[in-house]
Parts: structure tokens; C-alpha cells; sequence
């Protein structure tokens, strides 16, 4: 059964922010005179680069926006997915205030060295993001709306999809922030089927839901959407009209990662990009995926890549192949059988591959994850495919230097 992770960390730890002031001389904390580079082109075909930046990381994680620009990953990204806004009574809505809009950073915390004063009218993550925005006029952020836990506002959306999408419109395109935000990202796990929660809007809503979006925010706004990866016959790809919704998105994020967790009896790699002999579900890797979708008539072009930086991981496992044996899941910073990659790299290096991802046994830990080399190979794919690029969950999970998104470039 897929179950991506992608949760507020408020509701889980997660399973299966106007007018500032111009940036202050550009000064970079300990990094010299920062300048704003000029805007390029927008992204060539297979070049867009989208990264998650969730909310919650500002919190245990000490992840800040700053961090973006410091790893050099702003330098490598086309678009930023800003996670999570919420669905609540049939309307777009805030995640989290505290994070988004009114949390002061301090000088060291900000992406240009200046802290936050007591009577600016926008703080938090979406002044710091339009701050990064400032250094890098070619870059876009979306405002990504669901996930795994506040999915279950999808449903009660899908009944007005126009209240919906006017709702949307009015807080992405809220006056004190409107500059921050390039468009909207809508996360529905999953539209008539089940993810945290059952679906049962219909095979329609879906498309219905991103119709009214599209009309509402126009053609100059993105409209996203991340979706299943699940290419089962009779499965979550064919429970909505994702390829009448196509037309209606600039492009779909298939969630092609989590296929297996410790929700399973026996280890497996959770993202795969090729299926491998004894693989437990033929289906449940990224080729297949995108081919399903691809035969529905998605363009191409429309298509993204997913790569997770993360691990998954169970113990009491004595095999060191993919197939082994497990008595439950791997103890994990955040989660029991989840793991950042910039720890996994050193707690526990990966020591064989198979299906186009990596995995490694440790003691009785066994973990599946990518690695730079992985990446690369499938960047290849990716280019083969002739996708529209790559996205990855989440920007925190690589090291401080950025090894996996070097690799994706």
C-alpha cells in the first residue's frame, strides 16, 4: 500500500510568512555582500527542479529558509513547494500563522543577515522566502495545499470546487504576501480512494477541482498538483480523471517514492525506479508509474520525476538483499522507519542497489534511499522519458552542502 510521509509534523511525526525592507546593503550573515541576480529565462523543458519546504522544520529541525540559500539549493532550484497549507470547511486556509506569517527570525536565522522588527507588517517563512526571492529573481514559490493529513478537507472542496478556488485565490493572493507566491500546489491523497481518510467525491472531482482552480488563478499562475504513483489496475491512478485534469495543471508531482515502508513484513527499496526480480508488487516503482500515466495521454512535459531525501528502514533483519525478514521498523530521528538522508549517509552508508535506488544493512537496521550516484541514474531516465523535470520531498532531508540536488543538476 503507497502512504507518502508528507504530513505537518503538528499532526504526526510524519508516516507510510509587507513590505519588508529591501534587503539591507544584501549582507549575507558571515557571507559578504549578497546581490541580486538577474532573472532568467524560464526553465527549459526537463529542467524544472522542485523542492518542498515544509513549515514544520523551522521547528525541531532548525531548518529555515536561510538554509535554501546557504546549501547552495536556491542556486539549483526553479520552484519551491511551500508545504502545508490547510483545507478546512470547503476552503483553503492557513497551516500554521505562527510559522508562516508572525515567527520573528533573528539575524542569524535570516536569509540577508537583518532580523525581523516588532512592527513589520509580514515575518515569518513568507518573508524570508520573499527575501530569497529578492536574490533570486528567476525563482518561483507555490503554495501547496493538502498532504497526507489535511487531506481529508479535499472532499468538502469538491462540492463547491468554485468557493474553493475562489477561497484559494483570496489567501494566495492575500495583499501582504501576494509577491511571495507564483501559483498554487494542490496535495489530495487521494481524490475517490483512500489515504489517511476514504474518498468518495467521485471519479470527477478531481478534474472538476482543477478546472476551477485554472480559471480562477488565470494563466499567469501555476496550478500544480502532486498525485498517486499508485499504477495498480483498479488502483489510485484509475480512481480519478487525472488525465482529464491535465489539461487544467502545468504539471503533476507523482509521489514515485514511499511504495514500501515498515508497513511491510519484508525490506524493500521505497523508491525504485525500475522494478527488480522479487520485487513484491511489479508496479510499485517509478517506470511503471510514469508509463501508466503516460499511456492516458499525460504529456510527457507534464510529468516530474519525485525523489525522496529520506530513507525508509526496518531492524531485525539478518538479510542484507531487498526480501529479508523484519521484526518492526528502524528507529529514526523523527519517525520510527524514517530517516534524513544526510544522517543515513554516515549512520548507515549504503552498500548495494538494486532497481535503480540504493539500500544498506548495518547491524540488523536495514534502510533504502538515494544517493548522489542514484540520483544521476535517474536524471538519465528522467531525460530518456523526456519529463518535465524532477521535484523532491524535502529540502531539510539533504546535507548542508546540497549533495543530493547537485545531483538532480
Amino acid at each position: 500500500m503507497l502512504r507518502p510521509h508528507r504530513t505537518p509534523a503538528r499532526s504526526r511525526m510524519p508516516i507510510a510568512v509587507a513590505c519588508s525592507a529591501a534587503l539591507a546593503a544584501g549582507l549575507l550573515a558571515g557571507a559578504g555582500t549578497a546581490t541580486a541576480k538577474p532573472a532568467k529565462p524560464g526553465p527549459k523543458a526537463g529542467s524544472k527542479v522542485v523542492g518542498y519546504f515544509i513549515d514544520w522544520g523551522i521547528y525541531g529541525r532548525n531548518y529555515y529558509v536561510k538554509n535554501i540559500e546557504t546549501s547552495g539549493s536556491a542556486d539549483k532550484l526553479t520552484h519551491i513547494n511551500y508545504a502545508f497549507g490547510n483545507v478546512v470547511d470547503g476552503k483553503c486556509a492557513m497551516g500554521d500563522p505562527w510559522a508562516d506569517t508572525d515567527r520573528p527570525h533573528s539575524a542569524e536565522e535570516s536569509v540577508d543577515g537583518v532580523a525581523d522588527t516588532a512592527d513589520q507588517p509580514l515575518a515569518g517563512s513568507f518573508n524570508q522566502l520573499r527575501k530569497l526571492k529578492e536574490l533570486h529573481p528567476d525563482l518561483k514559490v507555490i503554495w501547496s495545499f493538502g498532504g497526507w493529513t489535511w487531506s481529508g478537507g479535499f472532499g468538502e472542496a469538491a462540492k463547491d470546487p468554485k468557493a474553493f478556488a475562489e477561497s484559494c485565490y483570496n489567501l494566495v493572493e492575500n495583499s501582504k504576501w501576494a509577491d511571495v507566491f507564483d501559483g498554487i500546489d494542490i496535495d489530495w491523497e487521494y481524490p475517490n480512494a483512500c489515504g489517511l481518510t476514504c474518498d468518495t467525491s467521485g471519479r470527477k472531482a478531481f478534474k472538476d477541482l482543477m478546472g476551477a482552480l485554472r480559471e480562477r488563478f488565470g494563466k499567469r499562475q501555476l496550478v500544480t498538483a502532486a498525485i498517486t504513483a499508485d499504477a495498480s489496475p483498479g488502483g489510485r491512478i484509475d480512481a480519478a480523471d487525472y488525465a482529464g485534469a491535465a489539461k487544467y495543471v502545468d504539471w503533476y508531482n507523482p509521489m514515485t517514492y514511499d511504495y514500501f515502508g515498515a508497513w511491510d513484513a519484508t525490506t524493500a527499496p521505497h523508491s525504485p525506479l525500475y522494478p527488480y526480480p522479487g520485487i513484491a508488487n511489479p508496479v510499485f516503482n517509478a517506470s511503471s508509474t510514469i508509463a501508466k500515466l503516460k499511456s492516458l495521454g499525460i504529456p510527457s512535459s507534464k510529468l516530474l520525476l519525485g525523489l525522496g531525501f529520506y530513507g525508509r528502514g526496518w531492524t531485525g533483519v539478518t538479510q542484507s538483499e531487498p526480501g529479508g525478514t523484519a521484526t518492526g521498523a528502524a528507529p529514526g530521528t523523527y519517525e520510527a522507519g524514517y530517516e534524513d538522508y544526510k544522517v543515513l549517509k554516515t549512520k548507515c552508508p549504503a552498500n548495494g542497489t538494486v532497481g535503480g535506488t540504493a539500500y544498506a544493512k548495518c547491524g540488523d537496521e536495514w534502510w533504502s534511499y538515494d544517493t548522489p550516484e542514484t540520483v544521476k541514474g535517474k536524471m538519465k531516465y528522467k531525460n530518456a522519458q523526456g519529463l518535465g523535470g524532477t521535484f523532491f520531498w524535502e529540502l531539510s532531508g539533504d546535507t548542508p552542502d546540497g549533495e543530493l540536488i547537485k545531483a538532480i543538476n
